[in-house]
């Protein structure tokens, strides 16, 4: 029984790197960027 469990995980592995190669991976929600304070005081006394 083990066997066929084996089986059946390995060909559900190959579904889905099939499935993956022919229509991309899965989408992932992108992100959102964090804002980062930057201190733009020392960038202007060198100019």
């Amino acid at each position: 029984m083990d066997y066929i469990e084996q089986l059946l995980d390995k060909l559900r592995d190959l579904a889905q790197k099939l499935i993956e190669v022919l229509l991309g991976p899965e989408t992932e929600t992108e992100r959102e960027a964090i804002p980062i304070p930057v201190d733009d005081r020392q960038r202007h006394r060198y100019r």
